[in-house]
Order: C-alpha cells, then sequence, then structure tokens
C-alpha cells in the first residue's frame, strides 16, 4: 500500500516457494519493477563453494525481475562478481569489529574492506558499459599504429610481380591492410618500393 520498494531474499528457497512469495505480492497489486530478488545462501559464513553464482541469471529469466546478491562469503570478491553477473543490489553484513560477539560478526566485513568493495564495484559498474560491441575511442587512436600494412620485405623495382618472396606485413595499419594479401599478389609495381616501405597499388 506504501507503493515502496521490496528487495525479497531467496535465502533456504527452492524456485517454487519464490514463485508463491512473488504470487502473494502480485496478487495484492504490486508492480514487478517494484521488487529485486536477492540470491542468497543462507549460511554464516557461506562456503565459497555453496554460493552458486549462475543462480543470478537463473533467476533473472525465470521470473523477469531485478536481482541483486545477498552475500555471507569472507571477503569481498564474491560480491564484486555478482556485479559482474548483473547483480542490481549488493546486500552484505557489515560490523566495526569482527571480533565482538554474536552470529554475524565473522560474516561481516569491517569499514576499510566495505570502502574497497564499494570502490571495485564501481570499477565494475564502469566496466561493464553497454551490450553494444564497439570500437573505444582509445582503440581507434591505436588502430593504425597497431595494425598492420603490407609492406615490401625487400627493394622490388618498378615494373616487378608482388610475390610472397617480396613483400610482408608491418606496422603500422595505414597502408594496405594484410586482408586484401591475394589482391596485391600477381600485381605488377607501379614504382619502385624500398624495403618496409608501405605498398601502394
Amino acid at each position: 500500500k506504501l507503493n515502496n520498494q521490496i528487495i525479497m531474499s531467496t535465502g533456504m528457497a527452492s524456485m517454487s516457494e519464490i514463485q508463491e512469495a512473488l504470487d502473494v505480492l502480485f496478487n495484492k497489486g504490486v508492480n514487478p519493477k517494484q521488487i529485486t530478488l536477492l540470491h542468497c545462501t543462507s549460511e554464516y559464513p557461506a562456503p565459497i563453494e555453496s554460493l552458486n553464482l549462475n543462480a543470478i541469471k537463473t533467476l533473472q529469466k525465470a521470473f523477469g525481475l531485478n536481482v541483486g546478491y545477498s552475500d555471507h562469503s569472507l571477503g569481498i570478491e564474491v560480491a564484486i562478481a555478482a556485479v559482474a553477473m548483473g547483480a542490481k543490489i549488493i546486500e552484505k553484513h557489515f560490523t566495526l569489529d569482527r571480533n565482538l560477539e554474536g552470529p554475524d560478526h565473522k560474516a561481516s566485513i569491517e569499514p576499510k574492506a566495505l570502502k574497497l568493495m564499494i570502490q571495485n564495484i564501481r570499477n565494475i559498474e564502469l566496466a561493464l558499459g553497454s551490450h553494444e560491441k564497439k570500437i573505444s575511442f582509445g582503440e581507434t587512436l591505436n588502430k593504425e599504429i597497431v595494425r598492420k600494412s603490407i609492406v615490401a620485405s625487400k627493394t622490388i623495382q618498378k615494373g616487378q610481380l608482388f610475390n610472397e618472396g617480396n613483400i610482408t606485413c608491418k606496422r603500422p595499419g595505414t597502408g594496405i591492410t594484410p586482408m586484401k594479401w591475394k589482391e596485391v599478389i600477381g600485381k605488377v609495381a607501379k614504382k619502385s618500393f624500398y624495403e618496409d616501405e608501405l605498398i601502394s597499388l
């Protein structure tokens, strides 16, 4: 009724139990966009082999909702990996001192580790980018330097034929691409070329 965002942990729950819980919310008119499921292994601390991060994608596919991760593992690397796998929320136990009495402190992180985890998550979010495969700005600048061109492997006189004995491929990529190798082989040199000079037709 308050129209708030709902974060629902799935610790100790099967897929059918998760669906039953969601049905309660949907039957009360909750908008799916208000719900985030948290994949969770309810052990404190949770053994690394029990975490099953691939279930994040399973939950996303099965329910079509935002999915996060409730992390009870030691350290920060699993939470960071969960973000790389699509987790939208990270829940992590936090303490000022892991030596305090009580069941949760041993599976919690202290201030320095929390800060480092958040910094790493923000870096991963930047690194994830978009789903589009495209050439980055930096790659555009490097492309001509790093890629190769067809060049003379030794002196070639005007009128000679280009062949595998007198041409090769070297940087930079400002000349004819090696992808056109077969088109160059057998062509007549219209000028003389010195060794390592970019070939032109």
